[in-house]
């Protein structure tokens, strides 16, 4: 079949040349030229279908120009006039490696030439033996739009883009997936967070908060020795006998209604619940935040949870039922507190005072509160009390009892209630351990650069707050919440030297409310903070704050407290020109004037006499 096709191709291929030889002729594309005594080209022929004349090509490679063939031609035929006695070679220049011989065959193909730049040269020789070129004709093979110059120039720069695009989608999956492993992470986080405060919450119901997070912190919780703690039980008389002749559910679900209440007593006067058991029901003043009300708000939520179970009493009577009652026994002393336990934590109270106060309930009346002598003296003075006389306790001799009768007259209003007399003088007893607190932040937490503001100053200029509102008559409501605000004044210097006024607010508003301080109070005193720091003194009691705490300048040792100032400033806020805060220092205390009759009367050194000391000291310093 192979042979057939080379026999066959020659004749059909010149029929097809010659048939578009004739076609031109027939419609004027023929030979019109005068040809020379050599071989030379007619025709091009394109794909068998278009021909291009000889005049054409002249006229095109005249110019110096390329004929120029598009890419999508497949085949070129060559015709070349045909002379009696010639052979012609042809040659084609950047494709042929060597001249293709035809003997006196005028057509030439070429199928598929690359794109490029061509130089088809035709040699003959004569039958006399002469040789020599015929013609030469210069053509160029456009290659396709995608490997022009343009393209290729354009190929790097689509490349590039396609890397910018690559990258860029890439940087937005990327991106997307950490956005939504993002999201995965936060909701996850938030569930753990959840769960972390569900079981915190759930710890703090079972445990002081200081302990569960020194649990959460350490993995263990340490155990504290308390001085000054009043322990509180209570049981309901003749329990077990209720038990025996109750429907356990309804047994259930009356001791959760009495202890719910007793909660939310205890909780109100920042009482520690310990425990129950059974019918008993446990709690500690004093702990795990320490302070010196402890025994009269134990006394007074006693008092309160007496009064609830009188009204149930009271009720249950009328429909015809039967009600229980409670005793209750106090003590004041010293316990060991701390947790026990591994699996199932529980905080726990231990010392001889735990056991007098069990006893203290055991030896009381239903109905009553039974407090110890040594509770007794830290109450007497909120509470009425009946001395029942020295009674036999076990294990323990003979003790001093009261049974708890009411509130002192004029520490209430219905009989019931403490009063807002009553309220103020606990306030009042508060008010020491605020100070125990505050001294003791300066002298762990102050830095060793405070020479002046030091916890002697914070006393003394409490002190001068208690000379002072007592001299000018100052009201008690009044004179809690500047006493509060002096101590709190000065503890955002700790934190920040140069703008204290706002931490000092906030760490009042963070510890008063924990130390049993009413909001009224706190927004009082944190008031007056504001206004110290603002120069604003337009009510006496903020006299009185200004004169007790520049109470320094009319003292003997004013020059030696000044000395400490000066010192601490340089180390603190770094005084960039002595001679400049000297000046501001004397013409301050030249101008200064205490605000209150007192203050003026108690002053110890002149004003004058204080600005020339104060001059001497700085002349003397240079």
């Amino acid at each position: 079949m192979n042979s057939y096709r080379r026999l066959h191709h020659i004749p059909l291929r010149l029929f097809a040349v010659q048939a578009m030889i004739a076609f031109s002729c027939m419609y004027g594309y023929g030979q019109d030229y005068e040809l020379r005594g050599f071989p030379q080209l007619t025709h091009v022929i394109l794909d068998y279908d278009s021909v291009i004349r000889k005049q054409e090509i002249d006229l095109i490679m005249g110019d110096g120009n390329y004929l120029t063939v598009n890419h999508q031609v497949k085949n070129m035929t060559f015709v070349v006039s045909s002379l009696p006695g010639y052979e012609i070679n042809f040659f084609l220049e950047g494709y042929d490696t060597k001249p293709s011989y035809h003997g006196d065959d005028h057509i030439k193909d070429y199928t598929n030439l690359p794109a490029g730049p061509y130089t088809l040269i035709l040699n003959y020789t004569t039958s006399g033996g002469d040789s020599g070129t015929g013609e030469v004709v210069r053509f160029r093979v456009l290659p396709p739009w995608y490997l022009t110059n343009v393209a290729k120039v354009s190929y790097p720069v689509l490349l590039l883009l396609l890397i910018w695009y690559l990258f860029e989608r890439m940087n937005y999956s990327f991106a997307r997936r950490r956005y939504m492993l993002e999201q995965i992470i936060n909701v996850r986080t938030e569930e753990l967070i959840k769960e972390k405060e569900k079981s915190e919450m759930l710890l703090a119901n079972v445990l002081p908060k200081w302990t569960a997070d020194e649990l959460m912190a350490k993995g263990k919780a340490t155990k504290m020795k308390y001085n000054f703690v009043t322990v509180l039980f209570s049981d309901i008389q003749g329990f077990t006998r209720i038990a025996e002749e109750m429907n356990p559910e309804v047994l259930i679900d009356e001791l959760d209604r009495f202890f719910f209440h007793f909660d939310s007593v205890v909780e109100k006067y920042n009482i520690e619940k310990i425990k129950t058991i059974g019918d008993a029901y446990m709690c500690a003043g004093g702990i795990p935040e320490k302070n010196r009300t402890n025994p009269v708000e134990v006394v007074l939520a006693a008092y309160e949870m007496k009064q609830y179970m009188a009204r149930l009493k009271k009720e249950a009577e009328q429909e015809g039922r039967n009600f229980w009652d409670i005793r209750i026994g106090i003590h004041t002393g010293t316990v060991v507190a701390g947790v026990v336990g591994h699996k199932k934590l529980s905080y726990d109270i231990w010392g001889d005072t735990v056991n007098t106060a069990s006893r203290m309930e055991s030896s009381g009346e239903a109905g009553k509160i039974n407090i110890s002598g040594t509770t007794y003296e830290f109450v007497k003075d909120f509470f009425v009390c009946e001395h029942r006389g020295k009674m036999p306790v076990k294990y323990k001799g003979e003790l001093d009892m009261y049974f708890v009768a009411g509130l002192q007259e004029g520490m209430t209003d219905d009989g019931e209630s403490p009063n807002s007399r009553f309220m103020l003088k606990l306030l009042t007893m508060k008010i020491y351990d605020v100070e125990e607190y505050v001294v003791k932040l300066f002298e762990d937490e102050a830095p060793p650069n405070f020479y002046f503001h030091t916890s002697a100053l914070i006393k003394s200029v409490s002190t001068q707050i208690d000379i002072l509102a007592g001299a000018e008559q100052l009201g008690e409501q009044d004179y809690i919440a500047v006493k509060i605000a002096a101590l709190f004044l000065f503890t955002g210097l700790i934190d920040d030297y140069d703008n204290p006024s706002m931490l000092s607010r906030n760490r009042a508003d963070d510890i008063l409310p924990r130390l049993g301080f009413d909001g009224l109070t706190i927004g009082s005193a944190i008031e007056m903070i504001e206004k110290f720091y603002a120069g604003t003194f337009d009510t006496r009691a903020m006299m009185i704050l200004h004169d007790s705490v520049y109470d320094y300048l009319g003292r003997v040792d004013y020059i030696r407290l000044t000395e400490k100032l000066m010192k601490e400033m340089k180390e603190t806020v770094t005084i960039r020109d002595i001679r400049e805060w000297a000046a501001d220092q004397t013409e301050f205390l030249g101008s200064h004037e205490f605000m209150t009759e007192t203050a003026r009367m108690l002053r110890s050194v002149p004003a004058g006499t204080q600005v020339m000391n104060l001059a001497a000291f700085f002349a003397k310093g240079q």
